[in-house]
């Protein structure tokens, strides 16, 4: 199968398999690889996905014969904009859901890939990842949010530095500049992934999506506006019933629960 799903408790691991991981972004594998993501972050019972890959790569390529074939039809415009707009809507949702969302990274996430990798929540990588962007070598410009995403990790002339040069970096490089957050051993991928997962999926669902949302505007924002944004979604936080939930966890001197 291209997609392999495992629920574990409140975790969804969805796993892009086989030509879902190497054409991630072809007609054939996107739609399915945005209908399972978007599965898991309808699903009220899962608090959070955890992203991976097969082998050798987590999530890279376009179909390059497609490629040819539209550009040999005149249709590559066409084509390009039918990838995008699976795409950049997935990547938006992942922003802005409540559900956390960690990639794990078990190789190569490139093109459209990386802005998968990017737009999640945190990323777990080996020494076995790579980050490329692989947009100047198809004569294209980068996409998949990637230079809007990277450069709010690793800085703008360092992310300058990488789609210019065509830069690949390792998962050791890319853990020292910021776009990997934890680098651990092959072994201990999955596990740490979705004890990440666990750990951030266990606050109140209004101050996940809050927190993900404040964290994604805020640049958009001037501080004084930021504030008054802030301001809106904490006197909302106030009337939930996690609220409540996480002051009374407080005075009983006990852990909260927020199920």
């Amino acid at each position: 199968m291209a997609i392999e799903i495992d629920q574990q408790g409140s975790i969804r691991i969805i796993k892009m398999a086989g030509q879902a991981s190497t054409q991630s972004f072809s007609t054939a594998f996107l739609p399915t690889i945005a209908e399972a993501i978007d599965a898991g972050l309808r699903d009220g019972e899962t608090k959070a996905i955890v992203l991976t890959g097969d082998g050798r790569f987590f999530s890279a390529g376009a179909d390059i014969n497609a490629f040819q074939e539209a550009i040999d039809n005149g249709t590559a415009p066409e084509l390009i904009r039918t990838l995008t707009g699976v795409l950049h809507p997935l990547l938006q949702r992942i922003r802005t859901s409540s559900t956390i969302v960690v990639a794990a990274l078990n190789g190569v996430s490139a093109g459209g890939g990386l802005g998968l990798a990017l737009a999640c929540d945190a990323r777990i990588g080996t020494s076995d990842a790579r980050m490329a962007a692989s947009y100047a070598g198809m004569g294209l410009s980068p996409d998949g949010g990637t230079t809007w995403l990277l450069p709010r990790l690793v800085g703008e002339q360092r992310a300058r530095r990488f789609f210019m040069n065509n830069e690949i970096w390792s998962g050791r490089e890319a853990n020292e500049y910021g776009a990997i957050d934890v680098l651990v051993e092959p072994e201990s991928l999955m596990e740490t992934a979705i004890g990440l997962a666990t750990v951030w999926s266990s606050w109140g669902p209004h101050t996940k999506e809050a927190t993900k949302h404040l964290l994604h505007v805020q640049t958009d924002n001037d501080f004084s506006t930021h504030l008054d944004h802030e301001r809106t979604l904490i006197e909302a936080a106030g009337t939930t019933e996690a609220f409540k939930e996480g002051v009374a966890a407080f005075l009983e001197k006990r852990h909260p629960s927020f199920d």
